[in-house]
């Protein structure tokens, strides 16, 4: 059975699976995907389709692994535009770059048999309970997953196929040992110095600036001087959750709504079934004869049946409700317990059935679920008179538009009104994306900062809704120089006190290699520290890629260099010593690899390059939402 996995779909357990499935997508909405759409896409590559439903697939696992990994954190990223854009944008790149590698490697004849396809699901570990595949935790998963198996199935080999053909380029690299010596050597040196340090506040306070050069500063500068737009904001706010603590729910609601939903506490009929599949009529009744004449069902199923899922479990498909359950298995109308059928035909072969047990339907009494109802009636109570509320507020906003009286009044409650703010300081109250859009989108504020008209309803996530009227508003401009005079003083020391200790460097630099530092130094007041040890990696690094960037000190006589540190103090460098890195044997096999890994990756990252370049990539109308 399942010579390859697309002629699998006829398989009886997997129609079993494809009709969990189904059920689960109408139960929780997800059938659009599979009912149509509108036909657009995200992509073409060379003329193969990425579908909007594959980059949504994508960005929703990407959103779920970065939840996962990230906490409430996600939260703050998932509420800038921007970034879920860019989120978007790289989901997409990822499905363009599987599609080009998925296309060569068909170009090169590479392939991935169904066998391995097979043999790779069985063996992750997420499908596995106690160290063997779980056929029911599978089905789940890929279920949870928005997948049919054939769908995995085809996910699975497209995977495979490219780890083949990136280990066809990781395989061919190799890294020569001198290289591997020569290259650990100079990572790993390190560099003997000794430094003097020319600080830049002692300089900062003993500089004297003039209003002109303050003046020519803020001229020159005025654009670093922006005063973000600011609003004041009026606004009464809807919140489903406290009208909720204020909604009773009486015995007559709860058994009202327990008879019109009686449906959904009532478990259907389920049935037990195991079954055996074989080729022709003629093995179906062989295998009746040796069940008829005693045989055990499980011993028959695990032997003969070419169903290669189910004769795992001898022949076990589980419990079934009548929308799971195959019509082949239905067809067989099996209704008492140990019943065998006779020789099915289905579209894989025979079918001999057997019906291992009957759980009859069950309705939970209305004592069992009482609480349940009363938290979804109360629930749904507070919606109700959450909604009725926003429609009430809504209108009295409109018809009084002057302020926010009448809309107060409909509340029953008074508007809270808000300090100045920013796009960047926006009160945590009032801090979601629709509603911050509507405050700075231009639409609510009057002419030369009047209050302007009120907003309608603006629904907000948590079952949140505002109203909202924006009291005060001042454009963004450039800050008067008054307000930033005390800034650009600090900014103008600064600059003159860098460029002074600029001057005084060179200069001690000058004499040091001409052999008079030491009378210049001790002239300055500074000098040099104890020796101390640099490696590439040190935390300076602004300072570290000027020591390496040093000559070599010969005849024992040290190099003198001029850098500037991360507080931008001048610093002189006396250079005494290099010494090579040292690794062990294992070391630099660690460090060999690192090697390889960086020459093969850049090896595929030019491969990559090479296929986009070549290829004719079309963005669709569903890729338009990420400019």
């Amino acid at each position: 059975m399942m010579d390859n996995l697309r002629a699998a779909a006829n398989h009886v357990v997997l129609k079993i699976i494809l009709g969990l499935i189904i059920v689960s997508f109408v139960l929780t909405g997800v059938g659009g995907y599979l009912t149509g759409g509108s036909g657009d896409y995200a992509a073409k590559v060379d003329g193969q389709e990425i579908s909007r439903g594959q980059l949504e697939q994508a960005v929703q696992s990407e959103r779920s692994r970065l939840q996962q990994q990230l906490g409430d954190q996600f939260s703050v990223l998932a509420g800038n535009e921007g970034y879920m854009k860019e989120l978007r944008k790289q989901a997409l790149n990822r499905l363009i770059d599987d599609m080009l590698l998925d296309q060569y490697a068909k170009k090169l004849g590479l392939g991935i048999s169904d066998e391995q396809v097979k043999e790779a699901i069985w063996a992750m570990p997420y499908f596995q309970t106690n160290n063997q595949f779980d056929n029911a935790k599978y089905l789940s998963i890929i279920a949870n997953m928005g997948l049919t198996p054939d769908n995995y199935a085809q996910l699975v080999r497209q995977q495979l196929t490219s780890q083949q053909l990136i280990q066809a380029y990781t395989a061919t690299g190799f890294t020569l040992p001198v290289e591997v010596e020569a290259m650990a050597a100079l990572t790993m040196q390190q560099r003997d110095v000794r430094l003097a340090t020319i600080d830049i506040k002692a300089l900062e306070k003993a500089q004297q600036v003039t209003d002109e050069e303050l003046k020519s500063y803020y001229e020159q500068n005025r654009n670093s001087f922006i005063a973000p737009e600011e609003v004041k904001v009026s606004y009464i706010e809807m919140d489903a959750a406290a009208i909720q603590d204020k909604i009773t729910v009486s015995d007559e609601d709860i058994a009202a709504y327990y008879d019109q939903h009686k449906s959904s506490y009532t478990q259907p009929e389920r049935k037990d079934y195991s079954v055996i599949q074989v080729k022709t009529e003629a093995d179906a009744k062989a295998v009746l004869d040796e069940l008829n004449g005693g045989a055990d069902f499980a011993k028959v199923a695990a032997e003969k049946s070419t169903d290669i899922i189910s004769r795992k479990n001898g022949g076990e498909l589980g419990w079934l409700e009548p929308g799971t359950t195959p019509d082949e298995i239905l067809g067989a109308k099996l209704t008492t317990k140990g019943q065998l059928s006779g020789a099915v035909k289905s579209s894989v072969g025979y079918l001999v059935i057997r019906l291992n047990d009957v759980k009859p339907e069950q309705v939970k009494p209305l004592a069992e679920v009482r609480e349940d109802i009363a938290t979804q009636v109360k629930q749904q109570k507070a919606l109700d008179a959450y909604y009725a509320l926003q429609q009430k507020v809504s209108d009295s906003a409109t018809s009084d538009n002057e302020s926010l009286a009448g809309a107060e009044e409909a509340a029953g409650v008074k508007a809270t009104e808000t300090g100045w703010f920013t796009r960047d300081s926006v009160p945590a109250a009032l801090n979601f994306k629709p509603v911050t859009q509507a405050i700075f989108d231009g639409s609510l504020i009057g002419e030369n900062g009047a209050p302007g008209s009120n907003s309608d309803v603006i629904s907000a996530e948590g079952d949140r809704a505002f109203v909202i009227r924006i009291s005060g508003h001042k454009p963004e401009g450039v800050k008067p120089m008054d307000q930033v005079k005390d800034q650009i003083t600090n900014m103008v020391k600064r600059q003159k006190a860098i460029q002074q200790a600029r001057n005084e460097g060179d200069k001690l630099l000058s004499a040091l290699q001409s052999g008079k530092g030491d009378e210049a130094l001790k002239a300055a007041g500074i000098s040099f520290g104890a020796e101390q040890t640099l490696t590439r990696a040190s935390e300076d690094r602004q300072l570290a890629d000027t020591v390496f960037a040093m000559a070599q000190p010969k005849d024992n006589k040290p190099v003198y260099g001029l850098a500037q540190d991360r507080q931008d103090n001048i610093v002189l460098i006396q250079l005494d010593a290099v010494k090579s890195g040292h690794l062990s044997n294992e070391e630099l096999k660690a460090f060999s690899s690192q090697m390889l890994t960086g020459a093969t990756g850049i090896t595929f990252d030019s491969l990559m390059d090479n296929l986009r370049s070549n290829a004719k990539i079309k963005l669709g109308s569903a890729a338009s939402e990420m400019q």
